[in-house]
C-alpha cells in the first residue's frame, strides 16, 4: 500500500520459538472456525483467578487483525494494538496446578522518564519527552509485570528488537536477546536483576556497533514443554543513538569537556567575514528541543539508507551530508546565492536549526527556503549531535573552490594583465563554513581517525551526489588526498596554491606567478567551554612555507589533474601588498585601504599597477567591477611606498550584495626586470550589531523583558525591516515586522517573555532587509530556579 514501509503476511519463524513475534509493521489476519465448547466449573474458576491469561471466546468464529506500526515519533497517537486471541484449551475436568499456568507478560515499563536511571546514565536526559532514548554499547534497565511469578527452571523469556521495513537477523535489524546469568560486553543479552512476585527487573546490554534508530519491542514467553509461545508487543518504541562515552564505539571521544561541547552543548558560534574582519554569530543548535530528534530520525528514514548501514558513522555522516541540501534527494535546505529570497527566508535571517528542522518534518519533507553555507553547517551540527556523533561548525577564511581537481586555484589574465572573467571558474570564497565530526576510521590506514571534514553545502558532486566527506583531517594535512572521501576537494579549500596565468599572442597561456599563501587562513571554531574563537588552522595544514607544508602540497598535486603545474622559482625583488586599518571600513562610509610597494633591490624600480575593485558574493563569484584605475609607481633602491586608496560610499551604495563583500585586485609588471606583480584582497564593509539589554530579574516562570536597539548606519531608508528573535529556554522564534527605517535613525524593540529553563541562556536577534545583512546580536541571561 502506498505510504507503508512494510506489509508482510504470516507469522515470523525467526528465533528460537516457532510462532514468535511477527516483525514490526506486520499485518496478521487469523481466521479459524471452532466448535462452541461448554465452559467447565474449573475453567470458570481459573478465568476468575487469571483473567489476563484466559479470555472467554464470545463467538464460534473470529477475525482479528493485529497491526503494529513503527514510525518516527510524531504528535499522532501511538499505534493501537489489538489483544491477542487466546485459544481455549480442552478441559479434562481436573483443576490445573498454578505452576502449569502459561507465562504471559502483562506490561513492560522501559523506565524511560527523563529523570530516571536510564536517561541519566545514557546522557539522554536533555532530550524532550519520555521515550526510552539510549546509547549503544551500554546497559539499560526495564521492568515487566507477568501474570504469575517467573520460574527460571521451567519458563523462558526472549526479547526482540526490530528496526526498519524488513527486519533481518543477518543484517542486525532484527535482534533476538536471550536471558543469561552474567552479562558480557559487545553483545545483545539480558539478565534478571530483581524478582518480586510477578514483577521482574532486567538489565539489557547492547553492542557498540548496534544499528542506530527506532526499534519496536516484543517479548516472547514459553512455559514448560509447551510448543506454543505467548507474545507481548510494546506500544512504545526504543531509540538507539551513537555513544561517544563508550570506548568500543567508533565515535568515542576521550575527553569529558569535549563531549559536553561537541555532543551536549545546544548553543554555539559560527564565524564569517574575512580573515582580517572575522565576525561571529550565535547559533541555536537545539538538538534536544521538542521534535528535533523525531525530525533527525525522519531525515534518516527519508534518505532511503538501508537500516543495516546505520551502525557505521561514516555511512551516516555521508548520508546526512547529502540530505541537508535539496539536490538529488529533496533534502532539508534549498541553497540560494541570488540575493532574491522573496519566497522564503533570507539565509542571514536564520539563527537556529530548530525552526528549519521542525518545518521540514511537519511538512513531510518539503525543503525549506533558504540556506547558505553557515546555515547548512548549523543544521548539520544539530543533526549529528542529536544522533550522538561529536560535531562542530568550522569556518575557513579564503576558502578555495577547485572546479577541475587540479588542486590549484587558477587566475587568468589577458595580454594586458586584465582579468579574463569567463575563464576564472575557480573561486576563493571570503569564508566557507563546513563541519568537523569525530570518529575512528577503520576503513583507512592507521592514524586517519579523529576529526573528519564533512560539508553539506552543495558545491561539487561526490560519486554523483552533492555531498562531501567524511574526509580525514589528518590525511588532508599530510596531502594524502587519495584517501576517501573527497579529500582532494577539502585539501584545495585549505592549502592550494593560487597560480596566475597570462595569455600569449598565440592564445596559449604562460604561468607568470605562483602565490603560495593565498588560501586557508584563520580556520576557526568555537572553543571548548567558552565563546572564544579557537584557531585550528594547524590541524588542517602545517605552518605556511615550512618544508612540511611544501611536501604536503607536492604530495597532493601528484594526485591532481595537473601534476606538472609548478614553475621554477624566479627572483623577485619587488613586492606589493594591501593593508587595512583596524577592523576595516564600515558600511555607509568611504572605504580606505593602503597599497604598500617595496623595492628590495639596490637598483631603482618602476612599475604600473592596475587596480580593480569588484562587488563579490561571499562565494568568490564577482558581480561587477565598480572602480578601475592605473597607478604609476617609482621606487628608489630599498624604498617602501604606501599609496592611499579610497572607494567613496556613493560608488558602492547601490551595488552591494549579501555580506557587503568586495575584492581588490592588483596586477602589474616591473619595467626593469619584467617581474609580474599580482595580489588580491577581499574585505567586507562592516555592519552594526544589535544591542540586547535584559531588563528585570530572570527567574523560571516569571515574566521579564529585553530591549533590542538598532541604529541604521546608512544615510538612506531601509525598506521592509524585519527582526527575528529567539532563545532556547527563553522565547520561541518569532518575527517582528518593523517596516521602513529612515537613514541614521534608531529602532528600539522591547521583548516580553517567560523563561522556562534555568541556567545561562542566550537571547538571539537578527535583522533582515534587502539593504543590510548579517546584522545580529546576542545577550547572555542567567535564569534562576523559581
Amino acid at each position: 500500500m502506498p505510504g507503508e514501509r512494510l506489509i508482510v503476511r504470516g507469522a515470523s519463524e525467526i528465533g528460537r520459538f516457532p510462532g514468535a513475534a511477527p516483525p514490526t509493521r506486520v499485518q496478521v489476519t487469523i481466521q479459524k472456525e471452532e466448535k462452541k465448547q461448554e465452559e467447565s466449573g474449573c475453567r470458570r474458576w481459573f478465568r476468575k483467578m487469571c483473567p489476563c491469561c484466559c479470555k472467554r471466546q464470545s463467538s464460534s468464529s473470529y477475525d482479528v487483525t493485529d497491526k503494529v506500526e513503527m514510525k518516527v515519533p510524531t504528535p499522532t497517537p501511538a499505534p493501537v494494538i489489538s489483544p491477542e486471541p487466546t485459544k481455549p484449551k480442552p478441559e479434562n475436568g481436573e483443576a490445573k496446578e498454578m505452576d502449569e499456568i502459561k507465562l504471559k507478560v502483562c506490561s513492560v515499563d522501559f523506565l524511560s522518564s527523563r529523570t530516571g536511571q536510564n536517561r541519566k546514565e545514557h546522557h539522554t536526559d536533555l532530550y524532550h519527552g519520555n521515550e526510552l532514548i539510549i546509547r549503544r554499547g551500554q546497559t539499560f534497565q526495564m521492568e515487566m509485570e507477568l501474570n504469575r511469578p517467573y520460574n527460571s527452571d521451567t519458563d523462558q523469556i526472549l526479547l526482540e528488537l526490530k528496526t526498519g521495513p524488513l527486519p533481518m537477523v543477518s543484517k542486525g535489524t532484527h535482534v533476538i536477546i536471550p536471558l543469561v546469568d552474567h552479562l558480557e560486553d559487545e553483545r545483545w543479552e539480558a539478565k534478571i536483576n530483581e524478582q518480586n512476585d510477578d514483577k521482574i527487573k532486567l538489565s539489557v546490554n547492547s553492542p557498540a556497533n548496534a544499528v542506530v534508530g527506532l526499534y519496536g519491542f516484543t517479548v516472547t514467553t514459553r512455559s514448560g514443554k509447551s510448543e506454543t509461545a505467548s507474545t507481548h508487543k510494546s506500544d512504545k518504541n526504543i531509540i538507539m543513538l551513537f555513544n561517544p562515552w563508550c570506548e568500543e564505539d567508533t565515535v568515542f571521544l576521550d575527553d569529558e569537556e569535549q563531549r559536553k561541547e561537541y555532543v551536549l552543548n545546544d548553543i554555539g558560534r559560527i564565524y564569517y567575514g574575512t580573515e582580517k574582519q572575522i565576525g561571529a554569530r550565535t547559533w541555536n543548535f537545539g538538538q534536544f528541543y521538542d521534535g528535533i530528534l523525531e525530525a533527525c530520525l525522519f531525515i534518516l528514514e527519508k534518505s532511503n539508507m538501508p537500516p543495516s548501514g546505520r551502525g557505521d558513522p561514516v555511512n551516516v555522516v555521508r548520508v546526512i551530508s547529502a540530505m541537508i541540501n535539496v539536490q538529488d534527494d529533496l533534502g532539508v535546505l534549498v541553497g540560494n546565492w541570488s540575493g532574491d529570497y522573496s519566497d522564503g527566508v533570507s539565509p542571514a535571517a536564520w539563527s537556529s536549526s530548530v525552526e528549519i528542522l521542525r518545518k521540514y518534518h511537519s511538512t513531510n519533507g518539503e525543503p525549506v527556503k533558504y540556506g547558505q553555507c553557515w546555515v547548512f553547517s548549523g543544521v548539520t551540527t544539530t543533526v549529528l549531535r542529536c544522533l550522538g556523533i561529536p560535531c562542530r561548525s568550522v569556518t575557513n577564511f579564503q576558502s578555495a573552490h577547485d572546479t577541475d581537481v587540479s588542486l590549484t586555484t587558477d587566475v587568468y589574465f589577458d595580454e594586458n594583465m586584465e582579468p579574463i572573467d569567463y575563464l576564472n571558474s575557480d573561486s576563493v570564497w571570503n569564508f566557507h563554513v563546513w563541519n568537523d565530526c569525530w570518529m575512528a576510521r577503520p576503513d583507512l590506514p592507521p592514524g586517519n581517525g579523529g576529526w573528519q571534514a564533512v560539508d553539506s553545502t552543495p558545491q561539487e558532486t561526490s560519486q554523483g551526489t552533492f555531498r562531501c566527506g567524511p574526509a580525514s583531517v589528518n590525511a588532508i594535512r599530510s596531502g594524502h588526498v587519495y584517501l576517501k572521501h573527497d579529500a582532494p576537494f577539502v585539501f584545495a579549500e585549505v592549502n592550494s596554491d593560487k597560480i596566475y596565468w597570462q595569455r600569449n599572442l598565440d592564445g596559449t597561456f604562460t604561468q607568470v606567478y605562483s602565490e603560495k599563501r593565498a588560501v586557508g587562513h584563520c580556520i576557526s571554531t568555537k572553543a571548548v567551554g567558552s565563546d572564544e574563537r579557537e584557531d585550528i588552522t594547524l590541524l588542517y595544514k602545517p605552518p605556511e612555507d615550512s618544508e612540511e607544508e611544501r611536501i604536503a602540497v607536492e604530495t597532493a598535486s601528484r594526485y591532481g589533474s595537473k601534476p606538472e603545474m609548478y614553475s621554477a622559482p624566479m627572483a623577485e625583488d619587488v613586492c606589493v601588498e594591501m593593508k587595512m586599518d583596524g577592523e576595516g571600513p564600515r558600511i555607509g562610509s568611504d572605504a580606505h585601504l593602503s597599497i604598500v610597494v617595496k623595492n628590495m633591490s639596490s637598483e631603482p624600480r618602476r612599475a604600473t599597477l592596475h587596480s580593480q575593485v569588484a562587488v563579490m558574493y561571499y562565494t568568490g563569484v564577482l558581480k561587477n567591477a565598480i572602480k578601475k584605475e592605473q597607478i604609476p609607481v617609482e621606487l628608489l633602491p630599498n624604498e617602501e611606498k604606501t599609496i592611499e586608496w579610497v572607494l567613496p560610499y556613493q560608488q558602492y551604495q547601490d551595488q552591494l550584495v549579501d555580506q557587503a563583500a568586495l575584492m581588490m585586485t592588483l596586477s602589474g609588471r616591473v619595467t626593469e626586470t619584467k617581474q609580474v606583480l599580482a595580489n588580491q584582497m577581499t574585505f567586507r564593509l562592516r555592519t552594526p550589531d544589535l544591542k540586547i539589554t535584559p531588563l528585570g530579574e530572570a527567574v523560571v516562570g516569571k515574566e521579564m523583558s529585553a530591549k533590542i536597539t538598532f541604529i541604521n548606519p546608512l544615510p538612506r531608508t531601509l525598506k521592509g525591516v524585519l527582526f527575528r528573535v529567539e532563545g532556547l529556554g527563553l522565547q520561541k522564534c518569532h518575527e517582528v515586522v518593523v517596516g521602513d527605517v529612515s537613514g541614521h535613525s534608531t529602532v528600539t524593540l522591547t521583548e516580553h517573555f517567560i523563561p522556562t529553563q534555568p541556567g545561562t541562556r542566550k537571547l538571539v536577534a537578527s535583522l533582515d532587509c534587502k539593504q543590510l545583512s548579517q546584522v545580529h546580536g546576542v545577550a547572555d541571561i542567567v535564569v534562576l530556579e523559581k
